[in-house]
């Protein structure tokens, strides 16, 4: 298959023109690889050392998550990261492009999959955008689980280096409907607290957001943006095999970008 043809079945799935005006979706850098066999590396975010990754391994496209440009630069120079990206994807004939909030829309999406991974049943859309697509996702677990058993699920199925959740006394309290949205979901609080969810799983909360979750009753729960987010990655790797490329691979140096210290 060539990278043109992987395209093509891409946006027919998650169209970029249902990105967001503030995003950047689609093509980031093409140096004239799109008739080429595709080697396909997908990652979270474009960084160099992903982009190094995929010199190492004869990759000529990384398919990202993040876009790589989100406004336009005002210029392009060496020892600046973006422009470090440019020389090695023109150097390399790498291309670079990115599936954002387009992605975050789609059935086996950010949010589908994190629906998945916690099982939950009788799913729907938390703010729908187009028929039956749109942000977030919440259902129901059955059976249900103890605030404790859910947090513990979290931290075994998402592997994120911590988690914040909203103070309550009672880690013995029975959830049944959770929402659910990878990345930055603080701005849709407001609209899961009408679903009736109990819990909220998202990342990148601020300290009045969790004021905000309580005062709605909302248990909120923030795994971090990489735990939420990195396993649709890993899904689009699983679809992309299913179109028998010559070559796909997850990326290995994807980052976190955070530590945290414990003595």
């Amino acid at each position: 298959m060539k990278i043109v043809d992987l395209i093509t079945w891409f946006e027919a799935w998650a169209n970029p023109a249902w990105c967001e005006s503030w995003d950047n979706c689609g093509w980031q850098i093409e140096p004239g690889i799109k008739d080429e066999p595709v080697r396909v590396l997908v990652c979270l975010t474009p960084t160099l050392a992903v982009m190094e990754e995929a010199i190492a391994l004869d990759a000529n496209l990384i398919f990202a998550h993040h876009p790589l440009i989100f406004s336009p630069p005002k210029s392009l120079r060496i020892g600046d990261p973006i422009g470090e990206m440019a020389r090695l994807a023109f150097t390399h004939k790498i291309g670079i492009y990115s599936a954002h909030t387009n992605f975050d829309q789609v059935q086996d999406g950010t949010a589908d999959v994190l629906a998945q991974i916690l099982e939950l049943v009788e799913v729907s859309v938390i703010e729908p955008k187009q028929a039956g697509l749109g942000y977030g996702r919440v259902g129901t677990l059955q059976p249900s689980l103890t605030l404790q058993e859910l947090l513990t699920t979290i931290l075994l199925r998402l592997s994120p280096p911590n988690l914040i959740f909203s103070p309550t006394a009672d880690l013995q309290q029975k959830i049944s409907r959770v929402a659910v949205l990878g990345g930055s979901g603080a701005s849709f609080i407001k609209a899961v607290a009408k679903t009736g969810a109990t819990a909220y799983l998202t990342s990148d909360c601020k300290f009045h957001q969790f004021q905000e979750s309580r005062d709605r009753n909302l248990i909120l729960i923030d795994a971090g943006h990489y735990a939420t987010e990195r396993p649709a990655c890993d899904r689009l790797v699983q679809k992309f095999r299913t179109l028998n490329l010559d070559w796909v691979h997850l990326s290995d140096k994807d980052e976190d970008f955070r530590q945290f210290f414990s003595t």
